[in-house]
């Protein structure tokens, strides 16, 4: 099984990023490290098999995949994670020379998410929408197979992403986890905790 997790932001802006103030300097670029945590790691180590692709407005596609990273370097703390991470953007958007660091093996692309969708569906992935209105998850885990590839789709900060024209003409299954709101990282540590005890 392959298990992949799309977030969008469009309030990522680190033309101001400072290491001392994460949350107001970058657009809040703290949530996404916590999602890259809660994706890749278990018990602070990289699990395998798994990708979470970051979707930048302002920069561009950046897709983690946990396989192609050295466990013992990779950054499983939030700030080192977050500043690691901002350097790898200038890197990318501006190809200048930067100091090598342990997160070098991120992809980078300038694929959109709309078209990443496209692809994956091309490739049969199971694809759900995490979306409060939802089914509930468990009706969709219960089917599930190891063989499955699965791909997650969280919303972004401002709901645009989850009421897109271009998404709904996909038909994706709307998946709920219940009738409370969770952090997007939690949502991730959620939707891996129950796939272990579903599949």
């Amino acid at each position: 099984m392959n298990l992949i997790f799309f977030i969008k932001s469009v309030t990522i802006d680190i033309s101001k990023y400072t290491i001392k103030d994460i949350p107001g300097s970058s657009g809040r670029f703290d949530v996404i490290s916590r999602c890259v945590l809660s994706a890749l790691t278990l018990n602070n180590k990289l699990e395998k098999g798994v990708q979470i692709w970051i979707f930048l407005d302002k920069y561009g596609t950046f897709i983690f995949d946990s396989d192609l990273f050295n466990d013992e370097r990779f950054p499983k703390n939030e700030i080192l994670l977050t500043n690691f991470f901002v350097e790898y953007i200038k890197k990318a958007n501006k190809q200048e020379k930067y100091p090598e660091t342990p997160i070098d093996s991120i992809k980078y692309s300038k694929l959109y998410i709309f078209d990443a969708i496209k692809n994956f569906v091309e490739k049969k992935y199971k694809i759900y929408v995490l979306n409060e209105d939802g089914i509930d998850f468990r009706k969709e885990f219960e089917e599930l197979s190891s063989k499955d590839n699965l791909l997650f789709i969280l919303g972004d900060q401002s709901g645009d992403l989850l009421n897109n024209e271009e998404l709904k003409k996909f038909n994706l299954t709307n998946l709920s986890l219940g009738n409370r709101s969770y952090l997007a990282s939690s949502t991730i540590r959620l939707i891996k905790m129950n796939l272990q005890l579903f599949i």
